[in-house]
Parts: C-alpha cells; sequence; structure tokens
C-alpha cells in the first residue's frame, strides 16, 4: 500500500507545493478543501476515512488575511482556522489507525511588534491585536487534542518565498514598476522561509519521532524590509525604487481591500529549536533564496 498524507486546505501556494513534493516520493496525497473535486469539510464521514492509515495530516486550512478587517471577514478568519482544527482532531481520536503525525500551521505573527530584538520559541513575547488572538486561538484550538497515539507540532510559518505566486507576486510588481523602495519606515524586520525549506522541515519532524509542540518555522537570517527591498531591486535589475511611506500604504490598503499590518508588522523571528535539533537550511539567506526564486 501507498504511504498517505491528508492535505486539509492543501489548494493555496503552500498546499500545491507540498501536493507536488509529496506526490514524487509516491505518497498518495488526499485533500480536503472547500473547492468541489476535493473532500469537503462538512463531509465528516470522508474525512475519518481518509485520515485512517494516513502516515501524516498536515493542516494549512485557514481565509487568507490579505484583505480587510471587517466584522465579516474578522469572524471568518477566526472560524476557517479554529473549526478546521477541531473538525480535523475529533477525526484522529475517531478513526482506528490515527496518523502518527499531525502538523498544524500557525503564524510567525503571534510575537509582538519587535525591532529590539528576536523572538524565539523560549524568548520569544507573544503580542496583541486581532492577528494574535487569531493566533492563539488557532494554537489553543489544536493542543488541546490530547492524542496519546499522535505526534503534535504546530509551525509558526514566516512569510513563505516562493516561485509560483504567495507574496513574491506583489514584491516582483511593487520592483517592476518602479515602487521596490522602503514601505513605512523600513526598519521593520522581515522574517521569511522558502518554501522548500517548508517542506523539509515538515519532513524533519516527521523522521524525528522524538520531536512535538510548536516551532519556529523561519529562516535563520531575518532581514529589514529595507534591506529586503534593495534585495529584490538587485536581483530584478532595477535601480530605482521609489519609498511607500506609511500614509501612502494606508490608502493603498483600502484601495486593494487588504491591511497595512502585514507589511509594517516588525516580524523578527528566529528558529531556535530547530536549529538547536539539527536542522539545516537549505536556503538560510535572502540572497540565495531571491537567486533561486526569480531564476
Amino acid at each position: 500500500m501507498k504511504k498517505k498524507v491528508v492535505l486539509a486546505g492543501g489548494t493555496g501556494f503552500i498546499g500545491k507545493y507540498l501536493e507536488s513534493q509529496f506526490t514524487k516520493q509516491n505518497y498518495e496525497v488526499i485533500i480536503i478543501s472547500r473547492q468541489p473535486q476535493h473532500i469537503a469539510w462538512t463531509d465528516e464521514k470522508a474525512i475519518s476515512a481518509a485520515i485512517d492509515r494516513s502516515e501524516l495530516v498536515i493542516n494549512l486550512a485557514g481565509k487568507s488575511v490579505d484583505c480587510r478587517y471587517n466584522e465579516k471577514n474578522k469572524k471568518e478568519i477566526f472560524d476557517s482556522r479554529t473549526e478546521t482544527t477541531r473538525i480535523i482532531g475529533e477525526a484522529i481520536e475517531s478513526v482506528q489507525s490515527p496518523p502518527e503525525l499531525w502538523i498544524n500551521s500557525s503564524t510567525a505573527t503571534i510575537y509582538r511588534h519587535a525591532e529590539d530584538r528576536p523572538m524565539t520559541e523560549t524568548t520569544g513575547e507573544i503580542g496583541e491585536g486581532f492577528s494574535v488572538e487569531v493566533a492563539k486561538a488557532w494554537e489553543k484550538s489544536f493542543f488541546d487534542f490530547d492524542l496519546p497515539k499522535t505526534r503534535q507540532a504546530a509551525l509558526r510559518i514566516a512569510i513563505v518565498l516562493g516561485k509560483e505566486g504567495g507574496v513574491m507576486t506583489p514584491f516582483k510588481n511593487l520592483v517592476t514598476f518602479g515602487l521596490g523602495g522602503v514601505q513605512g519606515p523600513g526598519t521593520q524586520m522581515f522574517s521569511w522561509v522558502h518554501i522548500e525549506d517548508v517542506y523539509r522541515i515538515m519532513i524533519f519532524i516527521r523522521d524525528r519521532k522524538d520531536l512535538q509542540g510548536v516551532f519556529n518555522c523561519s529562516a535563520p537570517n531575518p532581514i529589514s524590509n529595507k534591506q529586503f527591498m534593495a534585495m529584490m531591486r538587485e536581483k530584478m535589475n532595477r535601480k530605482i525604487g521609489f519609498p511607500s511611506p506609511k500614509w501612502m500604504l494606508e490608502i493603498g490598503a483600502v484601495v486593494i481591500r487588504t491591511e497595512t499590518e502585514l507589511i509594517l508588522k516588525s516580524r523578527w523571528v528566529i528558529p531556535e529549536r530547530l536549529e538547536r535539533e539539527g536542522y539545516q537550511f537549505k536556503y538560510p539567506d535572502i540572497e540565495e533564496t531571491l537567486a533561486d526564486i526569480l531564476s
């Protein structure tokens, strides 16, 4: 029999990449999604059947935070994370042969705005505000489950960089049209991780049977927004990049229906635990990451 992996919320940027990688490793990949060709979130019987005898369950589900934080969207962002986590946890509890490992995505945004020092799993300070409350509730709904046969790992994922979409698309557009200067003060830290390292981290945790709990899923060398935009311009051979002051970003965010927090919050996150356990990043630095993605 083929090994089986269940990808919950597996139709987005990260999910499609993981599906491709696991398929190459000869896994049967089953996807739970709101999209019609996959198992629906309302079909709990089919979800349980998929999870039974699977090796690994990875939950990436959640409404995109790239939207205006009105009450309707805030409720959808919150519920889409906590409810899907609850459904998966209850399915794992119900099956005869539960998976050995359940990985749930979380977010590096759980930490406070930090320009003074990096945040690690042990010394990081949890922040305040809507995004942080979502992250806290998301992790609580995950760790509230007590699953004796299934290890649980929550990945506090930084901004994921890869070729096929994600945040690289708007950043490339900004640079292309001459707007690739600093955004806001430019001093805010930019924690990121290459999408290939996201997959490799999951495999690392899968193979290390002693690992569970919370992990910062971010490259070890975060940089400032100013450094990141300068590197983008260099790699894309654009000498000029006009800055975007905060007031301009506020107006632009309303126009394109998003929030400035996605750009202005300083995420200074270090993968202390992964490195201590011996994980070696394939893409530890932004220069080689952008060289790969923009090639």
